[in-house]
Formats: C-alpha cells, sequence, structure tokens
C-alpha cells in the first residue's frame, strides 16, 4: 500500500476550476491531473460547503474572516503587554542606577 499523496490548497483549487470549465468533465480532469474522480468530487464538495476557507491546510485552522481578525489582535495585544514589561524593568533599572 502506498503512502498517501497530500495535495496543495493551490493544486486543489485549479483542478474545480479545470472541472468547472464547460467543455470539461470531472472525470477528464481527475485522469488528465493524475488523481482519483472521487477525490476531486470531494475537493468540489468542500470548497463548495466551505467556500474560501476550504482546504486550510495541515495545522492551520479554519477561521472565519471575524475570527481570524480577533486572533491578529491578540497576539497584538500579547506582544505590547511584552514590551510593555520589558520597558517597565528598564526603567526601573535605570532608575536604580542614579
Amino acid at each position: 500500500m502506498g503512502e498517501r499523496v497530500k495535495y496543495s490548497r493551490e493544486f486543489k483549487l485549479e483542478a474545480i476550476r479545470l472541472a468547472s470549465e464547460p467543455d470539461q468533465s470531472v472525470p477528464k480532469v481527475a485522469r488528465d491531473l493524475g488523481i482519483s474522480d472521487s477525490s476531486l468530487y470531494g475537493w468540489i464538495r468542500q470548497e463548495k460547503k466551505a467556500g474560501e476557507r476550504a482546504f486550510p491546510g495541515k495545522g492551520k485552522q479554519n477561521l472565519t474572516e471575524e475570527q481570524a481578525e480577533i486572533k491578529r489582535l491578540r497576539r497584538e495585544l500579547e506582544i505590547a503587554r511584552q514590551e510593555r514589561d520589558v520597558l517597565k524593568k528598564a526603567v526601573a533599572f535605570f532608575a536604580k542606577e542614579n
């Protein structure tokens, strides 16, 4: 039994685009790309269901735009807090020297 092949998000989206062209069929595109029909049909279903959030990749979260913005803002806030703490320690350190 062979190792499972993992395809990139770009590959999947391009395969879906090719299959949606009027002069193409899913089995023909799948055969041309060397993938199974069922894989391509599955990708098409996933893309219809999740839209832009389809195929997030390994370890990536399938977040809505709002969730991604909240995550980014929380990350920025944590960095700002760390920078503030470093500055507080630096001020205390330099205050002791005088």
